[in-house]
């Protein structure tokens, strides 16, 4: 059961944006960062609820559609759910909606846990203060003999693969320089001597970049 992680990237490796506010919580680049990925059949249907069949295929959908592929449990940062824009509102049930795509148990690693909260399509939101690896012993041990998929940001992912936990890192690399934000490669030299490292261009200008054990 492989642990693993995706992400979108921008060309000087910045997994996030500085300029979030509570109208654009994830910025106004975000939008250029995974513009690849939202334009795909597999994300409007499973992220936006598009059943219109619409949507882009080929390679950047073959890779949206492994993101969910054959995922027994998440974990995410607090930032990814969501706890930084609302951390003292006690009803607040994060930024994906009704109903989340990932659609199995997800853990949120935060300072200051709250209760499971259980959403609509089989998501349900454990939150707790752990370790690394004391957080993916949880996560293997409800995955059901799935992959666990370590969602980001690029914080947590960094600190996984510092721990050596990642077996699986996808990155898919958007052709656009954001300047400043959370880089994913600081205090990561040689990551790259432990893993086979593949690499697949897509027609959008988006390349994806494999590191498998």
């Amino acid at each position: 059961m492989p642990v693993r992680v995706d992400l979108n990237i921008s060309l000087d490796g910045f997994a996030t944006t500085t300029d979030q506010t509570p109208e654009e919580p994830f910025g106004q680049d975000w939008g250029r960062l995974v513009e690849h990925y939202a334009a795909t059949r597999t994300i409007r249907e499973r992220v936006l609820h598009d059943a219109s069949g619409e949507g882009t295929t080929g390679i950047d959908d073959d890779y949206a559609a492994a993101y969910f592929a054959d995922v027994g449990a998440e974990i995410m940062g607090a930032g990814m759910f969501g706890l930084h824009t609302y951390p003292d509102d006690p009803d607040w049930r994060g930024w994906w909606g009704d109903e989340p795509p990932f659609r199995v148990p997800v853990f949120v690693l935060t300072h200051t846990p709250r209760p499971t909260i259980e959403m609509a399509g089989g998501t349900t939101f454990h939150f707790l203060s752990a370790t690394p690896a004391e957080a993916l012993d949880k996560a293997l041990a409800v995955a059901g003999g799935k992959d666990v998929r370590i969602g980001g940001g690029p914080t947590v992912v960094r600190q996984f693969l510092k721990a050596g936990l990642v077996d699986q890192l996808h990155v898919a690399i958007a052709p656009i320089l954001l300047g400043r934000g959370i880089r994913l490669w600081d205090d990561l030299r040689g990551l790259e001597s432990g893993y086979r490292v593949t690499v697949e261009a897509a027609p959008s200008g988006t390349t994806h970049l494999t590191f498998r054990r």
